[in-house]
């Protein structure tokens, strides 16, 4: 069983997202490809601890995220664009948005909490040229 931390995650996570060229690369394979931003940034996790993950692991974590990104996050987002469209006709728009953000925000932390956990039940193979991101980016 592997021991990875829900906390050291998300500061990996945070610190990763922060740089311009990674949060922009991110969100276009969330926005375009239908990728999830923290799978992805699980996948690049485990690769800097030199874990990797088979095929059939992977489906487990999608699997894991797609329900909450159907029945959570996705609908967020979306009223957050509905709201951003509209915020000239919304009074409070800056309140709410700012509300809005921090709710996503702790419920991204959530998604990578159920992450973590799915990945510690795994039994991850220690591999020095770990690229799970790859095969993430070949699965449909």
């Amino acid at each position: 069983m592997n021991l990875l931390n829900s906390d050291h995650f998300w500061q990996f996570a945070c610190t990763l997202y922060a740089k311009p060229e990674q949060q922009t690369t991110l969100l276009a394979l969330q926005n375009q490809q239908g990728k999830n931003v923290n799978l992805c940034l699980l996948l690049l996790y485990l690769d800097s601890l030199n874990l990797s993950i088979n095929t059939q692991q992977l489906n487990e974590l999608t699997q894991v995220v797609s329900e909450f990104d159907t029945h959570v996050l996705q609908p967020l987002r979306a009223a957050r664009s509905y709201l951003k469209v509209n915020q000239n006709t919304i009074s409070d728009y800056a309140t709410i948005r700012a509300e809005l953000l921090s709710a996503e925000l702790k419920l991204e932390k959530q998604q990578q909490h159920m992450l973590i956990e799915t990945a510690n039940e795994l039994e991850l193979l220690e591999h020095s040229e770990s690229n799970n991101i790859e095969l993430y980016m070949k699965a449909t």
